[in-house]
């Protein structure tokens, strides 16, 4: 029953001349509503048991990615709130702590942006060796996190577009922020596997003291 409302409410919207047009693409992006459309479609033209059925599991796959691309300051901030020990700041600019590691998450809804980062170091305390096996892992072994540095300060920081972004790829991104911070001067990894390259293990100092107080 409820997927013949949502065919009759395609019918009465839809424009006759082109379904596929930028004004049903920007009104109407919920995919139970163009599964229903393309399904009728199918449906009572093609009259196909065969395709109808290769449809259906392309559309549940297309599906999937819609909903994993409509991120928003409020979505975002529930993933923070359940995976971060302690959440301060505001919509939009959140301060958080991640397993012991101060974290910043920063979006701009209008140009659909965001990042997250997490302070590491002063980048004066930084010798060439640091530098050039920080840039080293941003090619094998920091994955979707990069070093970073900005102000004055090395930054473990990942960056993407705001919209695109699914619940899984937050969550990932906030593990791999942890574990660039937190193995800098060891591994230079962003997970907790080595995906090779010439980094050289050293003792990490205990460098972020003064850092942490100021975030």
């Amino acid at each position: 029953m409820m997927y013949k409302m949502y065919i009759i409410l395609w019918k009465n919207l839809l424009l006759k001349s082109n379904p596929f047009s930028e004004r049903i693409k920007k009104e109407f992006s919920n995919a139970k509503l163009f599964f229903c459309y393309v399904y009728y479609i199918n449906s009572t033209i093609f009259k196909t048991h065969t395709m109808n059925r290769l449809l259906l599991i392309i559309l549940f796959a297309f599906g999937g990615i819609i909903y994993g691309q409509n991120m928003n300051n409020s979505s975002l901030q529930e993933i923070i709130q359940k995976n971060a020990d302690t959440v301060g700041g505001v919509t939009g600019n959140w301060k958080f702590l991640y397993k012991e590691i101060p974290m910043l998450c920063v979006t701009d809804e209008t140009n659909n942006r965001m990042r997250i980062i997490s302070p590491i170091t002063e980048s004066s305390n930084l010798d060439k060796d640091l530098l050039l096996d920080s840039m080293t892992a941003n090619f094998h072994s920091a994955l979707d996190v990069k070093y970073a540095i900005s102000n004055g300060i090395l930054w473990s920081v990942y960056i993407h577009p705001l919209k695109e972004l699914s619940s899984e790829q937050v969550e990932s991104a906030m593990s791999q922020v942890y574990y660039a911070a937190k193995t800098f001067g060891t591994t230079f990894s962003s997970t907790e596997l080595i995906f090779g390259g010439a980094t050289q293990e050293k003792p990490k100092e205990e460098i972020k003291e003064e850092i942490l107080k100021k975030f």
